[in-house]
């Protein structure tokens, strides 16, 4: 199976006007649609959904390139490059990977193809792999999970299958069933106003929070034109630094210590330019969890570079 180790470009861009005299550089990136949210359909009697699929599975076909879609049912759910929701089966295992699908439950639930595959921004590619089936087939799997799509998704962003039988279930990136972000908790993604500079043993200099949370860069963000391109459910794992005064700033470069005015109403602080965010799987100070996922989130130097190492 080839599977491309990269990851596209996240999912939405929020994009902001300012100050002339603001930021250098040229860092600009292309913004791609996400699929819609849809409604929540109520489990069927049976595990399958119907006893008549509105259409019959053909010859399984691959994903291509996976994208990350924001629903307000579900957060954020996984889906191919036509848009249309992944699913994983209860009865199925994921250690070993296993499918318990076949026959007419196939037909209801086909099976999407190991094949030509990219993982989404933000998800880690090593989640995506394969097992192969009782005919000899080979399926994607997630995060060890079979991956399937339903027969009644007619359109990209429908969401039929979610609960059915009260074993099928939507796709999140990480390869968990798809769920509304819990609230954030405390101290994560609340800063006191302050931003100082603490040493790790493996990251060195790097920027925290006034609670001594770890702060982050997204790579695909841009500083000219000033650009965060985490917004909706990726800014309720990764909440934006609220604006800090100059004077709270200990050991951060005062270039380009500018505010980004965010069209969701929020203001985000940047350093050097750059938004920066904390992350709620951080539990404590000196935390160091969001660093490197997906391969697009880093800590962040005092100078606004990323630290990668």
């Amino acid at each position: 199976m080839d599977i491309k180790r990269g990851t596209s470009l996240a999912a939405v861009a929020v994009v902001v006007a300012l100050a002339a005299t603001a930021c250098g550089g040229n860092d600009k990136a292309d913004a791609t649609k996400p699929a819609g949210a849809a409604s929540v359909q109520a489990p069927a009697a049976d595990n399958y959904g119907s006893e008549k699929p509105a259409q019959q599975a053909g010859d399984a076909k691959p994903a291509g390139q996976l994208a990350i879609a924001a629903t307000d049912q579900l957060g954020s759910v996984l889906t191919d490059s036509a848009g249309f929701t992944l699913y994983r089966f209860d009865k199925d295992t994921a250690k070993p990977p296993t499918s318990n699908c076949d026959g007419d439950c196939a037909k209801a639930w086909p099976v999407v193809a190991a094949g030509e595959v990219t993982a989404a921004a933000g998800m880690d590619p090593a989640l995506l792999g394969e097992v192969v089936r009782k005919d000899g087939s080979k399926q994607l799997t997630v995060a060890g999970w079979p991956a399937y799509r339903f027969a009644k998704d007619t359109k990209a962003g429908d969401l039929n299958g979610q609960g059915v039988g009260g074993t099928w279930f939507a796709f999140a990136p990480d390869g968990k069933k798809a769920a509304k972000a819990a609230p954030a908790p405390a101290g994560a993604g609340q800063t006191s106003g302050a931003l100082t500079v603490a040493k790790d043993p493996k990251l060195g200099d790097h920027i925290v929070d006034g609670n001594g949370m770890t702060v982050y860069r997204f790579k695909p963000d841009t500083a000219w034109p000033m650009v965060s391109k985490c917004e909706g459910d990726c800014v309720a794992k990764w909440p934006v630094v609220p604006p800090v005064d100059k004077a709270n700033a200990k050991g951060i470069i005062e270039k380009n210590y500018l505010v980004l005015d965010r069209p969701d109403g929020k203001k985000q602080q940047t350093v050097n330019c750059w938004p920066v965010y904390t992350f709620t799987g951080d539990k404590k100070a000196g935390d160091t969890n969001g660093q490197g996922v997906g391969g697009t989130w880093y800590a962040v130097a005092p100078d606004g570079t990323l630290i990668t190492k």
